[in-house]
């Protein structure tokens, strides 16, 4: 099935979408580990119901060797023993911020507290934008009908590279 509007077409789009990327690209080139980049962007694609953004990240997480019961365990995290505390912070995070408007209010103070103890301030700042541009990614991806099950591994870096 074809998305429903290729908005890397349109000029403004893709002016746009560049941007966008390269956003993207500098929270990929930060301090956090690109395994726990890709567990939280996971974890925010499930629950917002984006399948190209859910094939990526499964795929991306696989090929950098990621044992296939972490990758199949972030949806339930909080019921599993195979993630580190760091990592269970990142993902309460990531969960809290994109489930805002679901009676949460967003981040709370537990929450946050928890991530202040595991990240530095650059790592905190790579983190808070890392949940609002895989929000944002979602959404597009969802808006413009976007589907999984195509998405190649390296093709987030290929595009950055190329831009």
């Amino acid at each position: 099935m074809e998305p429903r509007f290729d908005i890397n077409a349109n000029e403004l789009g893709a002016k746009l979408g560049k941007r966008f990327a390269n956003t993207s690209m500098a929270i990929m080139q930060g301090p956090l580990p690109k395994s726990l980049i890709e567990l939280v962007e996971l974890r925010a694609s499930q629950i917002n119901g984006c399948g190209f953004c859910v094939d990526a990240h499964t795929k991306e997480l696989a090929a950098a060797g990621e044992p296939a019961v972490r990758i199949n365990l972030v949806a339930a995290w909080r019921e599993s023993t195979v993630f580190t505390d760091t990592e269970r912070a990142a993902l309460a995070f990531a969960e809290e911020g994109t489930r805002m408007a679901d009676a949460n209010h967003g981040v709370s103070e537990d929450t946050w507290a928890s991530v202040r103890k595991h990240f530095d301030d650059d790592q905190l700042a790579a983190l808070v934008y890392l949940v609002a541009m895989i929000n944002a990614a979602n959404r597009l991806a969802v808006i413009t009908g976007l589907k999984g099950g195509g998405y190649q591994v390296g093709a987030f870096e290929a595009a950055g590279a190329a831009g």
